[in-house]
């Protein structure tokens, strides 16, 4: 199965989860305690009840990656590094990271999608 088209709506989730865990009032569980460069503004939701069981299904789906595609994805998606700055920082070869992010994303895409968090195509 082909999970590329589900890469902007995994990325769109990512970046909510992020401001819903600094609602709650923590930081994702894949920045530890980490700074990042994330925006917390407000995302309307139902109620606080449904950020704290939307972020706790995110972290679920987000154990799911191994160690380095987890960190990958804090630094490429939730603290929007490039991918040039990841792979400085990460002391790999860029062509690791350009290879390693979108196969990150699609296997958190699938985990999603097993989830139900994000519908078929």
């Amino acid at each position: 199965m082909d999970m590329w088209p589900y890469r902007a709506r995994t990325v769109a989730l990512l970046r909510r989860y992020a401001r819903a865990s600094v609602e709650v009032g923590r930081l994702p569980s894949l920045l530890g305690r980490e700074y990042f460069r994330a925006r917390a503004s407000s995302y309307p939701m139902a109620s606080f009840e449904d950020v704290v069981i939307f972020v706790h299904d995110m972290d679920t789906m987000l154990h799911r990656l191994n160690p380095f595609q987890q960190q990958l994805i804090a630094m490429n998606v939730l603290e929007e590094y490039s991918m040039p700055e990841v792979a400085r920082l990460v002391a790999c070869p860029l062509r690791t990271v350009e290879r390693e992010v979108p196969d990150a994303l699609d296997v958190l895409s699938l985990a999603l999608l097993e989830g139900g968090l994000i519908r078929r195509m």
